[in-house]
């Protein structure tokens, strides 16, 4: 039976049928960690898993993950990889990435943080307030200080332009362990007393600070010229998928304030999305 056989509001009633049904079969196809509290988990009880969640029920699709352990290859293994040999990529969207991030077309950011001191209370520090503090300390509070550094990040470079590095216990950024990531391993050190402190990536932070709310200090560091602490996070695709990205931008516009309930109901440290990061040309 042709067009011509039906009137024009039952013809257009059935083509927005059609397109309902055929984007109801569509996924929300992420790449995830599936171990890295607090952004995401198979357990889907990270902030970066309701996001998505979030995300999918706008588009009136269910979320599907592709896991792999975020560390070196992440994006090669996951966003710009085939299943097989087909043409069918294994997901099209990394939830979490900084926004500029080489390896990946970003979305604009959908929030904004900051490296913080977390103190661990009742320890002698809880009289820091500011994290310059720690350098004009009596020589022997210093030589007592244990504070963690890590191979990478601003932490490290922090405390060697203050003269504490002596004063650093050295872990890694990726830790090579199936059971703990570097929140959730930082978050045993210093509730065991092995380390009195540690600057650590907000998100982070705040999912230990989740764990045992009264136990803690938080000192946001302050970005200056040489040295930087507050990042733009944005979302992450294939650098040809530009409708999807275009999608992902209104998502993010037109529900930040559900982002934002998100982000701070897991005790992330938010600062304001910088203008430049707010919305972008298209690549």
């Amino acid at each position: 039976m042709s067009a011509s056989h039906f009137s024009k509001p039952l013809f257009a009633t059935l083509l927005l049928f059609v397109a309902l049904a055929s984007h109801a079969t569509e996924k929300f196809r992420v790449c995830a960690d599936p171990l890295n509290p607090p952004y995401s988990s198979k357990k889907q009880d990270g902030y970066e898993n309701k996001i998505a969640e979030l995300f999918a029920n706008k588009l009136g699709q269910e979320v599907e993950y592709y896991w792999f352990p975020q560390r070196i290859g992440f994006v090669r293994n996951t966003l710009k990889a085939t299943v097989g040999d087909t043409e069918q990529f294994k997901c099209d969207v990394i939830i979490g990435i900084p926004a500029g991030f080489d390896f990946t077309a970003t979305t604009d950011a959908y929030y904004h943080s900051t490296y913080v001191l977390l103190i661990a209370k009742g320890r002698g520090w809880d009289n820091i307030t500011i994290p310059e503090q720690l350098r004009s300390l009596p020589l022997a509070k210093q030589d007592s200080l244990k504070i963690a550094m890590f191979d990478r990040g601003p932490g490290t470079a922090w405390l060697q332009q203050n003269g504490l590095l002596e004063q650093g216990v050295p872990y890694q950024t990726m830790t090579g362990d199936n059971e703990n990531n570097t929140a959730m391993m930082i978050e045993k050190e210093l509730q065991a007393g092995n380390i009195d402190m540690v600057i650590l990536w907000g998100p982070m932070a705040g999912y230990i600070v989740a764990k045992n709310p009264d136990d803690y200090l938080i000192l946001p560091m302050k970005s200056s010229l040489n040295m930087k602490f507050d990042y733009s996070m944005a979302m992450g695709v294939r650098y040809a998928d530009k409708q999807r990205k275009a999608q992902l931008n209104e998502l993010i516009h037109s529900n930040q304030a559900e982002i934002d309930s998100i982000l701070k109901s897991y005790h992330v440290p938010l600062l304001a999305i910088p203008a430049k990061q707010k919305r972008k040309d298209d690549d």
